[in-house]
């Protein structure tokens, strides 16, 4: 997959997952613990990921690709 179709699956998931945040932003007061849970176990921690991995992810992608050389040739580290 490409770099340019990976940042953009990764910024719609963003988007995505903001509007029901924003909803439960604007709801009433009332409606607000129906919605707390979702949001705060599921929407907010995918937004997080999500956007980490949009700042950052050339870090990690860095990191993966130092280790695969030695997980692909079978060396393993032995203790």
């Amino acid at each position: 997959m490409k770099e340019a179709t990976k940042r953009s699956f990764f910024r719609w998931i963003h988007i995505i997952f903001s509007i029901p945040i924003l909803g439960y932003i604007y709801s009433p007061f009332e409606q607000i613990p129906n919605y707390a849970p979702v949001t705060r176990f599921v929407f907010v921690p995918v937004l997080v990921l999500s956007g980490l991995w949009m700042w950052k992810g050339h870090v990690l992608r860095r990191l993966i690709s130092k280790r695969s050389p030695q997980m692909k040739t079978g060396q393993e580290l032995e203790a």
